[in-house]
């Protein structure tokens, strides 16, 4: 009788490896070190460096205040400051815009506004004067103004004009080649347009010799303003 020999299972057969039998260790897949580029991290430092120091400058602008002086009640042009139309505030000052310091306070009182202040506004140097709007030897002569008078460019106190005087309605101009009359004259204050008429006035000194005079041209509707250069040209 003959001998049959068993048949084991054979793992190269079906590519399972036999029950039982642990499968050898697998490999990790190859990873290639990332070369490091020296340049590249100094690159990133200097970068991480600057934008540090951009924070810490604006940080220390933020934090930096100033005590400065501010208008509290309306002041007309002309009128002189007192304590009680002024205060203080603590902000963040741009270098570049001019302000009167806190300290200052005490240097402004007691001067004029030469412009109109007002309420809520910081004070600047250029808004007020120790010298009177109206000087020694001036008078101030008020001059109402047509809407259609009135010119585009801004009057404001300083101003130089001329005062022209026009002939009246009904009257004969001048043989052609005769300047008008006129009078030198400087801006005080202007107002705003009158509701409903349109109408502005503006105080102009002009000398006390020519102040009359004015006053009639005025009176008579004969009068025009006329605006000088501001370089005075």
């Amino acid at each position: 009788m003959s001998k049959t020999k068993e048949r084991t299972p054979d793992a190269a057969a079906n590519g399972v490896p036999p029950q039982g039998r642990a499968a050898g260790p697998v490999a990790p897949p190859r990873v290639s070190a990332r070369r490091r580029r020296p340049g590249m991290i100094a690159l990133s430092l200097a970068l991480i460096a600057a934008g540090g120091a951009s924070v810490a400058v604006l940080l220390l602008q933020v934090g930096h205040r100033t005590q400065v002086v501010t208008v509290v009640r309306n002041v007309q042009v002309g009128q002189v400051l007192t304590e009680q139309d002024l205060g203080q505030a603590s902000i963040s000052l741009d270098p570049a815009v001019r302000t009167v310091k806190a300290d200052d306070l005490g240097s402004v009182v007691g001067k004029r506004a030469a412009v109109e202040l007002k309420p809520g506004s910081l004070l600047t140097p250029s808004q007020v004067t120790k010298d009177s709007l109206v000087k020694a030897g001036e008078q101030l002569v008020p001059i109402g103004l047509k809407p259609e008078q009135v010119p585009a460019t801004e009057l404001v106190p300083g101003q130089k004009v001329q005062l022209v005087h026009v002939p009246a309605q009904g009257e004969t101009a001048k043989a052609s080649g005769t300047p008008p009359e006129s009078i030198a004259g400087r801006v005080v204050k202007a107002s705003k347009a009158a509701p409903g008429t349109g109408i502005v006035v503006v105080d102009v000194a002009t000398s006390a010799n020519d102040g009359p005079t004015v006053a009639s041209w005025v009176s008579s509707s004969t009068l025009r303003l006329v605006l000088d250069a501001q370089d005075g040209s």
